[in-house]
């Protein structure tokens, strides 16, 4: 782990970069507060013409208005740990179209989990609209339309994320019960205490960053990756430079080049302000 300093091979901020950023818990506090620090910051890189890509496990509704706030209108965003990606540009309805999609069959993984986890919380994300769930969650939890369905429903079509909410479990406890059903064809990140998210064999941040990347024509040599979670790992790994907040697990920090301050001390400022010119 180095200290905090940006390497000499990255070239400056313009259309040579590709800047992969996290949202909860890296841009944005657990509180869901954005700080005029991480905001002009990334203004900045962006008026510089570097890449920004949210990169992030949220679903699409999620992720949009976040883009918005942060006032990304043209390039790309990654969604649901890698399964989605979106093309933004103001040009087009409602400013984005989802350029790639990776799917699976989810039901093989439900019925294990749910004979695990029989009072837990399920939910398949319902491209574009929301989500259809096995109960409701809490208020908030999930963005877009919520419609609660019969479990038979919820296994019946291809899926590009799938989230189990259990309050009970640690991120611990999750990784364990994974390993115990011995999940085949998903890939799974434990993001909050309470949650699971599966995705397609394969599919991860870095997967699709990794996609992006050649799409783009940028070289591998001039990435950067920043995030605080497990679900952040194979980016930060994939990532010329990646970057740990402040507060991230032992396993994510291992992941990373290099670790800032938290999020509440607005670690993300100092990285993305030392890629300017």
């Amino acid at each position: 782990m180095s200290a905090l300093k940006t390497p000499a091979t990255l070239p400056p901020a313009g259309p040579e970069l590709l800047v992969a950023l996290d949202i909860d818990g890296t841009l944005l506090g657990h509180d869901q507060s954005l700080s005029d620090g991480v905001r002009d910051a990334v203004a900045d890189l962006r008026d510089a013409g570097a890449h920004v890509v949210l990169s992030t496990g949220r679903s699409l509704s999620a992720v949009t208005p976040v883009l918005e706030e942060l006032g990304l209108e043209r390039g790309w965003a990654v969604c649901s740990n890698g399964a989605v990606c979106l093309r933004l540009d103001p040009a087009l309805e409602g400013g984005y179209e989802i350029s790639d999609v990776v799917t699976f069959d989810p039901e093989p993984a439900l019925r294990l989990l749910r004979e695990e986890l029989p009072d837990g919380r399920f939910a398949v994300e319902d491209l574009g609209k929301g989500f259809k769930v096995s109960e409701p969650f809490p208020m908030g939890e999930l963005s877009g339309e919520v419609q609660v369905v019969d479990f038979d429903e919820l296994c019946s079509a291809p899926a590009s994320r799938v989230t189990v909410r259990a309050p009970h479990l640690s991120a611990e406890d999750f990784h364990a019960l994974v390993a115990r059903v011995g999940l085949h064809g998903v890939s799974y990140a434990v993001g909050w205490t309470a949650w699971l998210d599966l995705a397609p064999d394969g599919v991860t941040k870095a997967s699709a960053l990794e996609m992006l990347r050649e799409r783009l024509g940028v070289d591998a040599g001039a990435t950067v990756a920043m995030g605080d979670g497990r679900n952040d790992v194979e980016m930060l790994q994939w990532a010329a430079y990646g970057v740990a907040m402040g507060g991230a697990d032992e396993v994510t920090v291992a992941a990373a080049d290099a670790l800032t301050a938290t999020v509440e001390e607005d670690g993300a400022v100092p990285v993305l302000r030392g890629l300017l010119p």
